[in-house]
């Protein structure tokens, strides 16, 4: 076995990744269900001579490794799975009828889990690791938020994760210092009128056409209050009202989303929607109810965190460190660096060969070879550590 403690693992254990990878993406578990899965996270870290604990609510895992006397790194991994259907035919795809793992969290926890059963083979670490399986990343409010709820970063002094990117080629990790992903807020908006005849909009509140102002209006009228270079979009998602073309409907629903990759203007952005809605709700007679749900901060990678997680995977080729660009996606990884600073990757699973699927696509794969990039580049983190804490 190689002297080196990663390639040594690798070598010998590398079918175990491939392995966990694919049981848990045949049994995939939505947010807050995934007792399954952190049964299977508490038995093999437990085989490996540790000790995890379960986070307070029955799922996800915690598990501290390595010396006491030294800093504390944390390292990252969600667990949960999406309500779609798989439509990918592998001979591993989901037994769960409406869930599926299409964002590549079964990826996320197999290599986390690799890397947990590499250091525990280790015999002494230059820091002390915590493992972290976090459950409910698709939800909002997230896993995060119950995970530090239960003191998981007392005491970190710096937390890393890493997150499949289709669209990078596997064998690279996008890095970027800074903003990496955007805060994403949902809108939830009811009208109500009286309803009445479309030939006598006049004597009602004309419920549609409100509709239509505030859709058209609202994106509009942010793009025009907000500095353009904050990364700011507001995209509605759905709108429903009505079912006869000869009657205006007494209420109507609109729901979307508020996105902006500036932290400040997050701040901003709730009392300015309801502002906005407002004037232009008002002149129209409509009455109206707002429910705006506040998601997650944008990841803001921390630069020393960056430059640990970039020498760690440069060590993996020459090619592996990839520029990667600011997403509008939201990713609540951004609650821990709230308390702690850190730094998520983006892990390259396209083959090169093949289509490059989205995120949250019911065909949505990786190419498995990516497993031990993962591997390397968190665990790299680690060994490096300690001239850097």
């Amino acid at each position: 076995m190689s002297t080196d403690p990663v390639e040594g693992w690798l070598a010998a254990h590398g079918g175990d990744l491939v392995r966990w990878r694919r049981d848990l993406h045949a049994h995939p578990e939505l947010s807050r269900q995934e007792v399954r899965t952190t049964e299977l996270v508490m038995s093999e870290l437990t085989a490996a001579g540790l000790t995890p604990r379960r986070l307070p609510l029955g799922t996800g895992v915690v598990c501290d490794l390595g010396p006491t006397d030294r800093p504390l790194l944390a390292l990252r991994a969600d667990m949960d799975a999406l309500p779609i259907t798989e439509h990918t035919g592998l001979p591993f795809t989901s037994t769960v009828e409406g869930a599926s793992h299409a964002c590549g969290h079964d990826a996320h926890t197999a290599i986390l889990l690799a890397v947990g059963k590499i250091l525990a083979s280790v015999d002494e670490l230059p820091v002390g690791v915590r493992l972290i399986f976090q459950a409910a990343e698709e939800v909002m409010p997230g896993g995060a938020l119950d995970a530090i709820d239960a003191g998981v970063t007392n005491g970190v002094g710096r937390i890393f994760a890493l997150h499949c990117d289709p669209r990078l080629p596997v064998g690279t990790v996008g890095l970027r210092s800074g903003a990496l992903t955007s805060a994403a807020d949902h809108v939830d908006l009811q009208l109500h009128s009286a309803g009445g005849h479309t030939s006598r909009p006049h004597l009602t509140g004309d419920l549609v056409y409100a509709m239509g102002t505030v859709i058209t209006g609202l994106p509009g009228i942010l793009s025009r209050r907000i500095d353009p270079r904050s990364g700011t979009v507001m995209v509605w998602g759905a709108a429903h009202a009505g079912s006869a073309p000869n009657a205006i409907p007494q209420e109507g629903r609109l729901r979307g989303t508020v996105r902006t990759g500036d932290h400040a203007t997050w701040a901003l952005l709730e009392p300015l929607v309801r502002s906005v809605i407002g004037e232009l709700v008002g002149p129209l007679g409509i009455r109206y109810d707002l429910s705006y749900f506040r998601g997650v901060p944008p990841v803001v990678n921390d630069e020393q965190a960056i430059e640990m997680l970039s020498r760690s995977v440069a060590a993996i080729g020459p090619s592996a460190v990839a520029d990667t660009p600011q997403s509008a996606g939201g990713e609540d990884f951004s609650w821990y660096l709230e308390h702690v600073p850190g730094a998520m990757g983006r892990l390259g699973v396209w083959d090169g060969i093949g289509p490059q699927l989205d995120l949250h696509q019911p065909n949505f794969d990786i190419d498995e070879r990516a497993l031990t990039v993962g591997v390397r580049a968190l665990a790299g983190v680690v060994f490096g550590a300690g001239q850097n804490t």
